[in-house]
């Protein structure tokens, strides 16, 4: 029971940190490789930004190697809270809202909708400053609301 509630309070504070490192890493030093996510500049299936993975994928494995090497501890179950909130990454933004996988693209979803709407929003700068919404998981309120 304690390894589930580290790997659920890993995957949930993920968002505080997808939150913090969104703005201030990838709309900061690290824009250069962001960049092509926002303004369509790269051809073909994959982008610069997609070195992201593999940069926040390297502290997962290495927790999960140190914590599994002489047994099992609380370390490999931090990485995979860290693992699970990426794959759900993963799914939620690069198949569902950008597509990447033409698969779930209908919803009537009251969360995925608002989802798309906060995403869109920030995607609607093509620089790297003055944006918002810079979570993942988290929609903000005024995202629920629809102009029906």
């Amino acid at each position: 029971m304690m390894y589930f509630l580290i790997v659920l309070a890993v995957f949930i504070s993920m968002e505080g940190a997808t939150w913090f490192i969104h703005k201030y890493v990838m709309h900061g030093f690290l824009w250069i490789l962001h960049r092509d996510h926002h303004d369509h500049s790269t051809d073909g299936p994959l982008e610069k930004n997609d070195y992201f993975f593999v940069i926040f994928a390297l502290p997962a494995i290495a927790l999960m190697y140190f914590g599994s090497v002489n047994g099992w501890n609380y370390l490999f179950y931090i990485g995979l809270g860290i693992t699970l909130y990426g794959m759900a990454y993963f799914f939620v933004h690069d198949i569902f809202i950008h597509q990447r996988i033409k698969f779930f693209r209908n919803s009537n979803n009251t969360y995925f909708l608002a989802l798309r709407r906060a995403h869109k929003q920030h995607h609607k700068h093509l620089d790297k400053d003055f944006g918002e919404c810079f979570g993942f998981l988290y929609v903000p309120k005024k995202y629920f609301k629809t102009n029906k």
